[in-house]
């Protein structure tokens, strides 16, 4: 048994764990994979929209700097050639052409100056003294007598502060001028810095060389290494969108893009997580669901195979008890039927002593009473064995009658005569349980067309679980058929025992169910009660009250309902089996 036992306890907690894992990997792989697939697609997707996004940024900014430069750079050519066909004074014509250039553009043009092929400036517009100032050893001096035109890149030069110059190539006189004009730093570098992009985007340009070609400041400085200006590595109208990480370590994006005019690289830096914060944000919520899945995953893994097992051996259970119940069910009929066979010895031996009795009478008549001492005590004995005989075979005579009847073919029967039969055959076991069985038997009750020995069995063993309720306490027990119109015929049985509790009342009818103890009761009574009225196209309830009682009442159809409910009479079987 021991062994049984724990055999069962290792399969169930293997079934378990079988149970467990299945459900983990069916619904932890799908949601993973279909999690891990929407997850990178979104990210991919996000992050390709946000590096679009920004790039076009970069590259629209990039257009309004070279719009900038390029407008600054005709503004000049066209002051250029105006001094060609000009007859004013040059240093008058570049006063009146600053003046003009402050009119139309505020600050952004600083001042005017015209050098000779010798890089002396020899006539000069502006804020500073810098009449006669020689330009031959500049780097950008040299540059422009090359070429039509020159930007320079941003450098201190004698006025000792960042600027830069855009200067145009002249022919006066047969010799060459440059015409050159610084603009306004402040201004174009605020222009550069014009792009807003999270809280960290910043834009800064570079030359060639990789060097700043607008104000620094803390976070450029720390990047490390700044990019090299190569007009190779960009097509027309592109930008280039890389990742790094700083000298600290801190990864960032890194958009370059390049000017049209002038060989100076466009840069905008954000700081990863800055520019990643939306697609982080928008990946959150989905994140958190993830999560709260799995959790729930993870609690149905380990509650549901435990309530199935836990279900499953609970069916095992009934199982066992079910098999148990047949088998008592099998010897309960067994002793039925070796009572039955032991009422028909008896019955044989009794009808003996009935008929040996009846002729020791026969014979006593003959006799001389007067010569007979105590003929009278031997009358009044033989009277009482004869009795006593006759109510024997009686009993025996019941027993049979109810044990044999096995077959279940329609008769009519007198529901009356079915209950006196039934009680008078459980009237002992009732007073032996100091119970008293009580009848109120309907007066005309109609013969109605059922099988005798399924009403038998109905009533029989709604009167034994009454008995059985009561066997410690005793009791009444109340019988009584009558007949109500529009209802049919009704036999009720009610006792006044402990009552059913109110959560068994729903379940009172169903198989195996039942609450005497282990051995005693196969809980298939009442169902088998239910099925076989039902089967009669009859109903049966049941009404109960703790500590109160407990009354079943079985319906049947009937011929002729009559016009009412009939007259009853009331007595006690008990009392009148005493008398």
């Amino acid at each position: 048994m021991v062994d049984s036992l724990s055999s069962r306890q290792t399969f169930y907690l293997t079934l378990t764990r079988k149970i467990r894992v299945l459900i983990l990997i069916v619904s932890f792989l799908p949601m993973v994979l279909a999690a891990g697939i929407l997850f990178y697609r979104f990210n991919h997707t996000y992050t390709e929209k946000i590096q679009a996004h920004i790039s076009e940024l970069v590259q629209k900014h990039t257009q309004n700097i070279d719009t900038f430069l390029s407008e600054k750079l005709r503004n000049i050519r066209t002051i250029a050639w105006f001094l060609k066909i000009s007859d004013e004074k040059p240093e008058r014509f570049l006063h009146n052409s600053m003046n003009l250039l402050k009119k139309e553009y505020g600050d952004t043009f600083t001042d005017l100056g015209l050098i000779n092929d010798r890089g002396i400036q020899f006539a000069y517009e502006g804020p500073f003294n810098l009449e006669e100032a020689d330009y031959a050893e500049a780097d950008w001096f040299r540059k422009a007598m090359d070429m039509p035109y020159y930007i320079s890149d941003v450098f201190a030069g004698l006025r000792g502060h960042p600027h830069f110059i855009i200067a145009v190539k002249v022919r006066l006189n047969d010799a060459d001028y440059i015409l050159r004009s610084t603009i306004n730093f402040a201004e174009f570098n605020s222009l550069v810095e014009n792009i807003h992009i999270g809280k960290t985007g910043i834009a800064f340009i570079v030359n060639p060389q990789g060097l700043l070609q607008t104000q620094t400041n803390a976070r450029i400085r720390r990047a490390g290494i700044l990019p090299v200006a190569d007009r190779n590595q960009y097509r027309e109208g592109k930008t280039l969108f890389t990742r790094k990480k700083d000298a600290d370590g801190n990864p960032y994006i890194h958009v370059t893009s390049m000017l049209k005019n002038i060989d100076w690289l466009m840069v905008f830096r954000q700081d990863l997580q800055d520019a990643f914060h939306d697609v982080w944000k928008a990946q959150l919520p989905s994140l958190i669901i993830m999560i709260l899945g799995c959790g729930a995953v993870l609690s149905l893994a380990f509650v549901l195979p435990r309530n199935i097992v836990r279900l499953i051996s609970n069916a095992d259970q009934k199982s066992e008890d079910m098999n148990k119940q047949v088998v008592e069910s099998g010897k309960l009929a067994t002793i039925g039927e070796l009572a039955a066979g032991i009422a028909h010895e008896i019955n044989n031996p009794v009808a003996i002593m009935i008929e040996e009795a009846g002729w020791i009478e026969d014979l006593m008549e003959e006799e001389d009473p007067d010569q007979v001492k105590n003929m009278d005590e031997i009358s009044r004995a033989l009277r009482q064995i004869n009795t006593q005989g006759r109510r024997c075979k009686e009993i025996t005579h019941k027993l049979l009658s109810f044990a044999r009847k096995t077959d279940f073919k329609l008769k009519d029967v007198q529901i009356n005569d079915a209950v006196r039969e039934i009680v008078s055959l459980t009237l002992q076991m009732a007073k032996y349980n100091n119970i008293t069985i009580q009848t109120r038997l309907g007066e005309n009750i109609p013969y109605i067309r059922i099988s005798p020995s399924e009403l038998q069995q109905v009533i029989l063993n709604l009167i034994n679980n009454a008995i059985d309720a009561m066997e410690k306490t005793g009791g009444i027990i109340q019988i009584e058929t009558r007949l109500i119109k529009n209802d049919g015929l009704i036999i009720s049985i009610k006792d006044n025992g402990p009552g059913i509790p109110k959560d068994n009342l729903d379940r009172i009818f169903d198989p195996f169910f039942t609450t005497k103890p282990v051995g005693k009761g196969t809980g298939l009574g009442l169902s088998i009660c239910y099925g076989i009225i039902q089967k009669m196209g009859g109903e049966i309830e049941v009404a109960s009250q703790v500590d109160v009682g407990t009354q079943f009442k079985i319906c049947l159809p009937c011929p002729d309902e009559g016009t009412g409910e009939t007259d009853l009479g009331t007595k006690s079987l008990t009392e009148n089996e005493e008398n």
